[in-house]
């Protein structure tokens, strides 16, 4: 089996991205680029990028713009950890497409599956808006419609708020995910609009555009109890998707009970199977 391999591109504004690529187990049959959220890294998907190397996808995933290993290079600082620096959240959106570009330059022949958790959701949305047409499936997790209404701008963790509380209960149901997460020394606890002040993060708002020039199949996974967006608001994107841009294929799964990272939550390895199932689907292994 081949090794992971680490390497880097430079951005517009002269940014090292760091990024790993994790071959697929036998011949290849598609491509995934792993986007993150905010406050975290690409080193957090062990388990579901193992997952779809074993189903035979080469994974591509990026520490983005001041975060992860990418932003310890840009800032050398792990307080600074989350702020995205120069060009802000169009530079790391940027950033994205200028990975796809690789991503579709190495792999010319395969199939190409946008995956984004979170804030790397939010980015995948964006990226879409702007090429309808790059991607043969579109995975997002954890999202949210990008609206005031649907978009929780509160405190994430008022839900579990406590004298013995965490402040990471909000991620999953599980103890050993707050411990993780806190003990990492390449995520941030900081909320995104301390991280990113109040213009750059207003730039997250937005809708799916109008009329895409391709009907790309697009499953949308969430936690019922996810704060960020939730049940409702994710049902409100795919209807976007649905009426506004003129997608056909689109499926919501939400997973009782589980929260914001489903990927990290005690009922992961049925998310990971059903992600993998519309995977068959979407993008079959080849004779």
């Amino acid at each position: 089996m081949a090794e992971p391999r680490t390497a880097e591109f430079t951005d517009a504004h002269g940014i090292a991205i760091v990024y790993d690529v994790h071959p697929a187990t036998g011949p290849a049959r598609g491509v995934v680029q792993l986007l993150h959220g905010v406050g975290e890294h690409a080193g957090r998907y062990v388990r579901t990028i193992a997952a779809l190397t074993a189903a035979g996808f080469t994974v591509y995933a990026d520490d983005h713009r001041g975060h992860g290993r990418t932003g310890m290079k840009q800032h050398g600082d792990a307080a600074r950890l989350g702020r995205l620096g120069p060009g802000g959240m169009r530079a790391v959106v940027a950033g994205v497409w200028q990975f796809t570009e690789l991503i579709r330059a190495e792999n010319p022949d395969l199939p190409l599956v946008l995956l984004g958790h979170s804030w790397g959701s939010f980015l995948a949305q964006m990226v879409l808006n702007a090429h309808p047409d790059a991607y043969d499936a579109v995975i997002l997790s954890g999202s949210a419609h990008r609206t005031v209404r649907d978009l929780n701008s509160r405190p994430l963790n008022a839900r579990w708020k406590g004298p013995d509380a965490t402040g990471l209960e909000w991620l999953s149901r599980d103890p050993a995910v707050w411990k993780e997460f806190a003990e990492d020394p390449l995520t941030t606890q900081v909320p995104l609009l301390k991280l990113f002040g109040p213009v750059e993060a207003a730039r997250i708002y937005g809708r799916p555009r109008k009329d895409y020039p391709r009907d790309v199949p697009m499953l949308l996974m969430v936690g019922r109890e996810d704060p960020v967006g939730g049940p409702r608001s994710v049902h409100r994107l795919a209807d976007d998707y649905r009426s506004r841009s003129g997608l056909t294929d689109v499926t919501t799964l939400v997973y009782p009970e589980a929260r914001h990272e489903i990927f990290n939550e005690l009922q992961q390895d049925e998310v990971r199977a059903d992600l993998l199932a519309w995977l068959d689907k979407h993008v079959p292994a080849r004779d």
